[in-house]
């Protein structure tokens, strides 16, 4: 369910993406900008107002899908403090470290010396 809303979600964000730069902008410019007949459906008002509300439901959108998955990523949590996963472990007896001896030295330190020869 999670994967099929965020899907969902990525669609509207760049549908959204593409909706806004389709709007002109103040000067007149944008990508919408073109020579029309005055006359008809599309005209750079009647474009700028499509625009302008499908700009709005997909906002609307984007914020109902981000809502969603914020609800359904808190359905599956699980404890994620330390403290709570220490109180439902049960307790384990530890032995103490002993140190161990042993017969084996040290290897002997070389003294600090260049391998290439280095003139004075």
């Amino acid at each position: 369910m999670e994967t099929i809303v965020l899907v969902i979600h990525m669609f509207i964000a760049l549908a959204l993406i593409g909706v806004i730069l389709l709007q002109p902008s103040t000067d007149g410019g944008g990508l919408t900008a073109s020579s029309s007949s005055m006359s008809g459906f599309m005209t750079p008002r009647g474009s700028a107002n499509l625009l302008t509300r499908t700009t709005i439901i997909l906002a609307l959108g984007f914020m109902m899908t981000s809502l969603a998955l914020v609800a359904l990523s808190g359905l599956h949590k699980q404890n994620r403090s330390i403290l709570d996963q220490i109180s439902s472990e049960p307790a384990v007896a530890e032995t103490p470290a002993v140190p161990v001896k042993s017969d084996v030295k040290p290897a002997p330190v070389k003294p600090n010396v260049p391998s290439v020869p280095v003139e004075n």
